[in-house]
């Protein structure tokens, strides 16, 4: 009889591609998801890891009983849902997958309105990069993300996950409080053609929106700085070094140095919560949506 335990673990390894980062998914030490497999290999009487570098691969077989391991982990999957929804209750474990600055602005308030009403509810957050978060609902490694997309680059949803929207996020310019666009109620694009942009590296959805938009209006946006973090970005503004673009979600009180002008037409970004249909009737699924919908008009006002 295979564990199924054991049987978990060799399926995180496959799905998060390396033995320590299964084990940060799992909650478990490096060391005990190694020996999971160990005793899998024994009881298989199957090499299921081999050694490649500082890494592993996994074997034709265990790719095989990684396979059947997914389907019966659906069927378990598929029975918790079912208890739950029969106690009616949110309850157990649900990791939530979250961008940065919804996990800043956002989640906080929301874990803490959770953890109040659902004691029985242990709700883990991860903060993840919105490009991969609906793969990784898809893939079963969270149970519920919330990511965004732009008006002008809509998020797809693949068969098998659904989705809700949360709300809408706005965006302002951030220019130095010296800058002659200080004093203005709003600009439009066109008018920052000469302007000297502070944004997130290529790749982030955020630098994808900006070079797109601004591309359009015909000129090549002049970027002179990057960085990840919106708090980097403002600073960077506060010392007269650019503009930014930065939504007001997370992005917390503005320095006295920095003003916001409202761009026209104001970009703005969609929240999504992204879960497996499988898990759609899950209480705390329901539950963690219905939260998240609640508290946004809270977090979302302008700042």
């Amino acid at each position: 009889m295979l564990d199924l335990g054991r049987l978990r673990a060799l399926h995180a390894v496959a799905v998060h591609g390396s033995v320590g980062a299964a084990a940060a998914a799992l909650g478990f030490s490096p060391s005990a998801v190694s020996q999971q497999i160990a005793k899998l290999e024994r009881e298989t009487r199957t090499t299921l890891l081999e050694r490649r570098g500082r890494g592993v691969r996994l074997t034709d077989e265990a790719h095989q009983l990684v396979a059947t391991a997914g389907r019966l982990l659906a069927i378990v999957e598929e029975a918790e849902v079912r208890l739950e929804e029969r106690r009616g209750l949110p309850s157990g474990r649900l990791s939530i997958g979250c961008f940065a600055s919804a996990a800043r602005g956002l989640m906080p308030r929301v874990l803490a309105e959770l953890t109040s009403r659902h004691p029985a509810l242990d709700a883990r957050l991860t903060e993840v990069d919105p490009h991969i978060s609906v793969e990784l609902v898809e893939r079963g490694v969270i149970d519920l993300a919330v990511a965004h997309d732009w008006d002008i680059a809509p998020m797809p949803v693949p068969p098998g996950v659904e989705s809700a929207v949360i709300g809408d996020d706005l965006c302002d310019v951030l220019v130095p409080r010296d800058h002659p666009m200080a004093t203005h109620a709003s600009v439009r694009r066109e008018e920052l053609a000469d302007e000297r942009w502070i944004t997130q590296p290529p790749g982030s959805v955020c630098h994808d929106w900006l070079m797109r938009t601004l591309r359009a209006t015909g000129y090549e946006p002049r970027i002179v700085h990057q960085a990840e973090e919106n708090h980097t970005q403002v600073a960077l503004v506060a010392a007269g070094l650019g503009i930014a673009l930065v939504p007001r979600l997370g992005r917390g009180t503005l320095p006295p140095e920095v003003t916001p002008v409202r761009l026209d037409p104001t970009p703005t970004r969609r929240l999504h919560a992204l879960w497996r249909t499988g898990a759609a009737r899950r209480p705390a699924i329901t539950e963690t949506v219905r939260t998240l919908q609640e508290l946004w008009p809270e977090v979302s006002a302008p700042i």
